[in-house]
């Protein structure tokens, strides 16, 4: 499974590359706007400086909610770097775009997908990636990871080449359960990634290892 890291902090995806294990970045208008990232010309600037800490998928996202509007501003992003990913929502004109996008060879993320149904749609219209927010589900009493299980055996079905990105992934156990659903990416903020680290018997382990070497040294 790959890990993406969730952010527009560039100081978070430095860390989380310095670990060895970063695959991608994505991000959004919200991400941005944390930041302090605001107006075209900064949030370009933005993804550029992210593509060149990452050398893999940069998720950037159209504001745009109409097909002409999709397509102008994911045709100025992908022109921007050979890593990026132009984010598309999942709505009406937004599966149109994931289709024009697909026969032009251009890279997509559809996003904001919560059902089965709408991953099989964007499967069909050829989105490289299809992002189902589990955390997202699991705020309204829904079982996100039995959503990342139902894309996988109908994408296992079909034999469909888009890779489920498991999105909204809030801790350590979402990044363990999308494993084990067979999420092909997952992304989430780099306190999820490092969480990984953690096990109290690894500290102990450590502790004891060294206090028996400074006895046998000492």
């Amino acid at each position: 499974m790959k890990f993406f890291i969730d952010t527009a902090n560039l100081e978070q995806i430095k860390e989380a590359e310095a670990l060895g294990v970063l695959d991608g970045v994505t991000t959004n208008p919200s991400l941005m706007a944390k930041e302090g990232i605001t107006g075209q010309e900064n949030i370009i600037q933005h993804y550029l400086d992210i593509c060149a800490i990452v050398d893999g998928p940069v998720s950037a996202e159209v504001i745009s909610t109409d097909f002409e509007g999709m397509i102008r501003e994911g045709e100025v992003l992908a022109a921007l770097h050979p890593n990026i990913v132009v984010k598309i929502p999942m709505i009406h004109d937004g599966i149109k775009a994931l289709r024009y996008f697909s026969n032009k060879g251009i890279k997509t993320n559809c996003t904001l997908v919560f059902s089965a149904g709408q991953a099989l749609l964007a499967a069909k219209a050829g989105a490289t990636y299809v992002s189902p927010f589990v955390g997202r589900l699991d705020d309204v009493s829904t079982d996100g990871m039995e959503l990342i299980e139902q894309i996988r055996l109908i994408y296992d079905n079909y034999m469909y080449d888009t890779q489920i990105l498991a999105a909204s992934v809030r801790h350590t156990m979402h990044i363990i359960k999308c494993a084990e659903a067979g999420s092909d990416v997952m992304t989430g903020p780099l306190s999820a990634i490092l969480g990984l680290l953690k096990h109290p018997l690894t500290d102990i382990g450590l502790e004891k290892f060294l206090a028996d070497y400074k006895k046998g040294n000492s």
